[in-house]
């Protein structure tokens, strides 16, 4: 089990280390995942669904939902932080972050699994939605990496708690 978790480990920092931007990349790249992973972020996420009220076709109750799935799913993912404490890649690879560093945890990405609970809540009322959703939230998880704050597992794993909180909330 061990040499297993530590294979896992080990690719996941190859992967990291292969797709995180470094801090000489050209800025419009730099920009633009800064400019998507803000979406996965409490303002993003929460933004998104209070302005959605501001569409007909979208009711209040969806938009209470869609929180809920976004509480529910966030609460699992800083127990899961505070109980694994995976160190960030700034930290454990010397790696330098292009962004804030909102904690020192790195597994799972709250920010991968805010965007994919917003987007799986949202997909499920409007399933013609559910493609572009689906993509924005990969998005999100992927600026994470490259960014340099999270391992590729770790936005695996913040997208797959959002996909298990939400079979419940939204069944």
């Amino acid at each position: 089990m061990q040499s297993w978790l530590h294979h896992l480990d080990a690719r996941d920092r190859a992967l990291f280390t292969r797709w995180a931007l470094s801090p000489t990349a050209p800025s419009h790249p730099r920009r633009f995942w800064m400019l998507i992973t803000h979406a996965g972020g409490a303002r993003g996420s929460i933004g998104t669904c209070l302005a959605a009220l501001t569409l007909p076709a979208v009711s209040g109750a969806l938009v209470w939902r869609v929180l809920l799935l976004l509480g529910f799913s966030h609460l699992l993912v800083q127990v899961v932080k505070r109980t694994v404490g995976r160190p960030r890649p700034s930290t454990r690879l010397s790696f330098e972050a292009l962004i804030h560093v909102p904690d020192r945890f790195s597994f799972p990405s709250g920010h991968a699994c805010a965007a994919m609970a917003v987007a799986v809540g949202f997909a499920a009322a409007f399933p013609m939605l559910t493609l572009p959703l689906l993509i924005l939230a990969c998005a999100v998880g992927f600026s994470r990496v490259a960014l340099g704050v999270h391992y590729p597992g770790d936005v695996l794993v913040g997208q797959a708690i959002a996909l298990i909180t939400a079979y419940p909330l939204l069944a």
